[in-house]
C-alpha cells in the first residue's frame, strides 16, 4: 500500500519529480515503521510547515515494506529522507545521502507480550512465536541480539513472523495469534492507548540512536540548510511541540558520523538478509 501519501493513498512508482526543477515537489520519504495511514497523519503536519518554510510542495512517500523502502532510497527516489539508523548508514554508502539531524530521544527495542500473559522473562518465549514489524527492522536486530547473548537462538529456541508494522505486530499479541511482539520504543508509544495498555513490556533493549533525517545529494547545501532550519523552526512552534510529545522524539539533534559508523554491523547484516531474501 504505499507509493505516494497525500490526500489519498496510491498504488504508483514514485514519478520523475525529483528536485531537478524549483516548482517540482520534493520527495519525503518516511520509512515504513507504521502503517500508511499513520504515517501519513503524523507526518502530514511536519510536511506542511516545510512546504510553507520552502515555499515548494513536500510530497509525503512510504513504501509496502522496508526492502522496498531501502530499494528505493539507493535509487535515490527521495528527496528527503526519514530512516533509521542501520539504514542511514546504507543510504549514505550507497547513494550519498547526507545526514541532517535526528530525533534527540533514543530509541530502544522492545519485546511486548499481552498484559495478562503468564511470562515473566525472555526466556519463558522458548518454543513460542514472536511478531516483528520486519526482519531488518533496528528494533528487531537489537532486540534477537539480546535473547541471542542470552542463549535463545532464532528460528531454532522460537520462531519469527513480520508483519509489516508495529501496529500489525502488536495486534497479533493482542488478539492471542502471537506470544510475544519486538517493537520500537516510539511506534510504541504511537499506539492507541486503549492497544498500549493491553501490553506489557518484558524487556528493552539499550538506547540506540533514533530515526534520521537525510537529504539526497542532488539537493544543494543551501536547500538542505533550508530543510534543515525549517525542521528546527517546526520543532519550535506549538504544533511541532505537539509533535515531538506525542512520538517522545524529544527534539531534534546533530548527527556525527562516529554515530552512524556504530550502527555498520546492523546495516550489514540487513543488507544480506534482503539478499538472501531475493
Amino acid at each position: 500500500m504505499a507509493g505516494v501519501l497525500s490526500g489519498a493513498l496510491a498504488l504508483l512508482p514514485i514519478a520523475d519529480a525529483h528536485a531537478t526543477r524549483p516548482d517540482a515537489p520534493l520527495i519525503f520519504g518516511v520509512f515504513p515503521n507504521m502503517t500508511a495511514m499513520q504515517t501519513l497523519e503524523i507526518y502530514r503536519p511536519l510536511a506542511d510547515a516545510m512546504e510553507k518554510h520552502l515555499q515548494r510542495r513536500v510530497t509525503i512517500y512510504s513504501a509496502r515494506d522496508f526492502k522496498t523502502f531501502v530499494e528505493r532510497t539507493r535509487q535515490g527516489d527521495y528527496d528527503i529522507l526519514l530512516t533509521a539508523p542501520h539504514l542511514a548508514w546504507l543510504a549514505r554508502q550507497d547513494a550519498g545521502y547526507r545526514p541532517l539531524l535526528k530525533y534527540a530521544q533514543p530509541a530502544r527495542g522492545l519485546l511486548v507480550v499481552k498484559i495478562t500473559s503468564p511470562y515473566r522473562a525472555p526466556e519463558d518465549l522458548r518454543g513460542q512465536s514472536i511478531a516483528t514489524p520486519d526482519a531488518i527492522a533496528v528494533a528487531t536486530l537489537a532486540v534477537q541480539a539480546e535473547m541471542a547473548a542470552n542463549g535463545l537462538r532464532r528460528n531454532i529456541d522460537y520462531q519469527t513472523t513480520d508483519y509489516g508494522s508495529h501496529l500489525n505486530a502488536a495486534i497479533q499479541v493482542i488478539n492471542g495469534h502471537a506470544a510475544a511482539a519486538i517493537l520500537g520504543l516510539h511506534p510504541y508509544r504511537l499506539l492507541p492507548p486503549e492497544l498500549r495498555q493491553q501490553l506489557r513490556v518484558l524487556t528493552e533493549t539499550a538506547p540506540l540512536s533514533s530515526l534520521m533525517y537525510l537529504t539526497h545529494p542532488r539537493l544543494r547545501d543551501r536547500e538542505a540548510n533550508a530543510i534543515r532550519r525549517a525542521l528546527l523552526d517546526f520543532a519550535a512552534t506549538p504544533e511541532g511541540k505537539a509533535f515531538m510529545l506525542h512520538g517522545g522524539y524529544g527534539g531534534f539533534a546533530a548527527v556525527d558520523g562516529s554515530e552512524l559508523r556504530a550502527f555498520r554491523p546492523y546495516a550489514l547484516q540487513a543488507e544480506e538478509m534482503m539478499r538472501a531474501a531475493h
